[in-house]
């Protein structure tokens, strides 16, 4: 009987002793905490936590509704990243709000299109029609472009990716530019004839840009480059080996085909 005792105190003891040792290994995870876009953000993000995990490092995603405050959660420490924004937003950001935010890698590119809402084809526009358009100063110049890009209006060259409606030169249908927030035009689809729309608020929408959008950025455009989303840190922070390390994994071969793979030209890699 005291054999077998001895027997279970001595089983207890080595299961207890690998117990603390998983937990030793769980307390030395380097948790790196990203903010991010729910759409596509977020889920590539997910597609690399596993990858990262094996490298001892506890990717943590925080998911975000709007466009400010994952800069400003970056800005003050609460997170150690964010991927949601292209860089000509990121530079509009640093600049209106005295913040040193840096990207630290390229990683896709989001065509933006225009979907239908009353009328099914460009063509179908009249006099008047109503075009939805995002009213944030990095993006209005972008959708602009692309409805120059469409034959539907002309700009003035110089204004360029900073357009706004007041560098429209020709409007021959004299369309009813409407500004709205991003996220809510494929709300307002129902209301105008056409909308303009972010890449991530497209695919949270249901559309694929390739399928669904009656025009679509030209891939060699300005705003191909200009917009290109990014992964952002705190100047500063560059290298952290953390940060370095979730830079390899988005970087390569395995994430491009997971894009690739799952979004079927609506979210294009840019390395």
């Amino acid at each position: 009987m005291k054999k077998i005792i001895s027997v279970l105190v001595i089983t207890i003891l080595v299961l207890a002793t690998f117990a603390g040792c998983g937990s030793d290994d769980n307390d030395q995870m380097t948790v790196l905490t990203v903010g991010a876009s729910t759409t596509p953000h977020a889920e590539i993000l997910a597609f690399t936590k596993d990858i990262l995990a094996e490298q001892g490092i506890d990717l943590q995603i925080k998911e975000f509704e709007d466009y400010i405050l994952p800069n400003l959660a970056v800005d003050s420490g609460e997170i150690d990243a964010n991927y949601f924004q292209h860089q000509t937003y990121l530079d509009n950001f640093n600049q209106a709000n005295k913040t040193n935010l840096v990207s630290v890698a390229d990683v896709h590119y989001e065509p933006y299109g225009i979907y239908a809402g009353k009328v099914d084809s460009l063509d179908k526009l009249t006099k008047g029609s109503k075009v939805a358009v995002t009213n944030d100063p990095t993006n209005e110049g972008r959708a602009l472009m692309l409805l120059q890009q469409a034959g539907l209006i002309e700009l003035d060259p110089a204004a360029g990716i900073t357009a706004t409606i007041l560098d429209i030169t020709a409007n021959p249908l004299e369309l009813d530019i409407v500004e709205l927030e991003a996220a809510t035009i494929p709300r307002a689809l129902e209301d105008v004839d056409v909308g303009v729309i972010n890449g991530n608020y497209a695919i949270a929408a249901g559309f694929n840009v390739a399928t669904d959008a009656l025009a679509v950025e030209a891939g060699d455009s300005l705003t191909a480059e200009a917009y290109v989303n990014v992964l952002c840190v705190n100047a500063g922070n560059e290298d952290n080996p953390a940060v370095q390390a979730l830079v390899k994994v988005l970087l390569s071969d395995e994430t491009r085909a997971f894009i690739e793979l799952n979004y079927e030209g609506s979210v294009i890699p840019s390395f």
